[in-house]
């Protein structure tokens, strides 16, 4: 029986394979895991919009928190589902599919921060055109209502149910939402008409009951004040999609080094010397 041949590549078995089933299981379960996220945000999105009469919520389209919900929701479910079937059928479109798309997500996150930072003056008039839009449809929408209130201080004078115009028949006219007035630390029930007639008050009297800092202003001094819990929130957003990033590329090298091996074995299952 002939030998073989010194210094020949000696190939791996049928039962061989470069895919590392840690990579594959841990990449599949960390897509699942936000895949089911991504599900039960769109959930939560789609009966908040459910709940809205039709002509309120339409009115708000473009400041609605349960539309963001929606939008973020859809766009996770895609991603995570092409790393989820991506990486439990070895598919290497559909894993590329994965990674380019976390990939644009985290330059898109990095850019938006980076222009934020650089161009501050401009961020801060956009986020103050949206505060505003926001405010207009404080009555209209109880999502963003509930959201305003929760970080809001000020100026109410835009909004219909608020503004001190003349003409207004709404019984909060000059009024500010009680979200913005001042409790003391043993105030146990929360009076929800100490915002009434505030907007009729100067300046030092109104800053006695209510803040009357704006919602800009507040946000920028908790920025600065803050640069290190927000550095933290975006270095823990940013960690799972590297991580997903690095483990879809090492699984798609495995699985074209698999490939690799079948067909240098198909090749080579007919040769005498093999």
């Amino acid at each position: 029986m002939a030998r073989r041949a010194a210094g020949a590549v000696v190939p791996h078995g049928d039962d061989f394979s470069f895919v590392s089933p840690l990579v594959k299981y841990v990449l599949f379960f960390f897509n699942m895991l936000f895949w089911m996220i991504s599900m039960v945000m769109v959930a939560v999105g789609v009966y908040a919009r459910l709940l809205k009469h039709a002509e309120a919520a339409m009115a708000c389209l473009a400041v609605d928190p349960a539309i963001l919900l929606i939008v973020v929701g859809v766009l996770m479910f895609l991603i995570t589902f092409c790393g989820c079937i991506g990486s439990l059928r070895e598919n290497i479109c559909l894993l590329q599919t994965f990674s380019i798309c976390l990939t644009v997500v985290f330059l898109l996150q990095l850019a938006a921060g980076v222009l934020g930072f650089v161009f501050s003056d401009k961020a801060r008039g956009k986020v103050s055109e949206i505060i505003n839009g926001a405010i207009v449809h404080y009555r209209d929408d109880l999502d963003l209502q509930n959201l305003i209130d929760f970080g809001q201080k000020e100026d109410w004078s835009q909004n219909m149910y608020f503004n001190c115009t003349a003409d207004n028949p709404s019984r909060e006219r000059c009024s500010v939402p009680f979200s913005c007035c001042l409790q003391a630390a043993d105030e146990a029930v929360i009076n929800t008409m100490c915002g009434q007639g505030m907007q009729a008050m100067n300046y030092l009297e109104a800053s006695e009951f209510i803040y009357t800092n704006g919602c800009i202003d507040k946000l920028v001094n908790w920025i600065h004040s803050n640069l290190f819990l927000l550095g933290g929130i975006a270095l823990g957003l940013a960690i799972p999609q590297l991580v997903g990033i690095l483990l879809s590329q090492i699984l798609v090298n495995q699985i074209k080094d698999q490939i690799k091996l079948q067909l240098y074995n198909q090749q080579h299952r007919a040769d005498p010397w093999y």
